[in-house]
């Protein structure tokens, strides 16, 4: 019977004698082939990882710069000690979390979402049954939002346009801060699979670079 060769375990032989050796030697260029090819693959995501990364960081340097520079403005409109620690609420709630999913290949994702926010299908049976309990032509007191304050209210009902600019420049910035995460933890990945990659390849041509 037969010996059964298996592709990646046999490595050619300076000689390569007769049609064995021969059959070896293409099992390897194959397997050789197709691991460069899923190199190539991998280098150029890897790039374009890189390359959005690049521009997502750029990107969140200047939205955080124009944020600084709106507040700026609003203290020199309001006053220095108008916008200020002074102004803080003595209890402070978030306006939005981190959300952390996994996602293909096991890598976490981060995604900033509003928090406070109740789903449409949540309100609408309990309003059904306050207009039920007070009639169809009564209108229905509104509800508690259990959403936090906007923190722009601090500082007063009228505020300039710049405080609010900063506002949400800051709020800008911390989404690309989310979506830097994420992709830093893909490009990671990428460099640890590019790794496995080249030792792999290494193994099957060991003058591979």
């Amino acid at each position: 019977m037969e010996d059964l060769v298996c592709p990646l375990a046999v490595l050619p032989t300076a000689g390569g004698d007769g049609e064995g050796g021969g059959s070896g030697s293409e099992c390897v260029s194959m397997a050789a082939l197709d691991l460069r090819a899923e190199l190539d693959s991998l280098l150029l995501q890897l790039l374009g990882d890189l390359e959005e990364l690049e521009g997502k960081r750029a990107v969140l340097n200047t939205r955080v710069e124009e944020g600084w520079l709106s507040l700026a403005k609003a203290r020199y409109a309001m006053g220095t000690k108008s916008v200020g620690p002074l102004q803080y609420a003595s209890h402070m709630e978030p306006q939005v979390c981190l959300q952390a999913s996994e996602a293909q290949e096991g890598l976490q994702k981060f995604k900033v979402v509003r928090s406070g926010v109740h789903a449409p299908e949540d309100v609408g049976p309990r309003e059904g049954a306050l207009r039920r309990r007070k009639g169809p032509t009564k209108t229905p007191e509104p509800q508690s939002s259990d959403a936090p304050r906007d923190p722009l209210n601090w500082f007063g009902i009228l505020v300039p346009h710049s405080l609010r600019q900063a506002q949400a420049s800051f709020r800008d910035g911390l989404q690309l801060a989310a979506d830097i995460a994420s992709l830093q933890n893909r490009i990671d990945w990428g460099r640890s699979q590019l790794r496995g990659l080249q030792e792999k390849l290494k193994q099957l041509e060991p003058g591979a670079a």
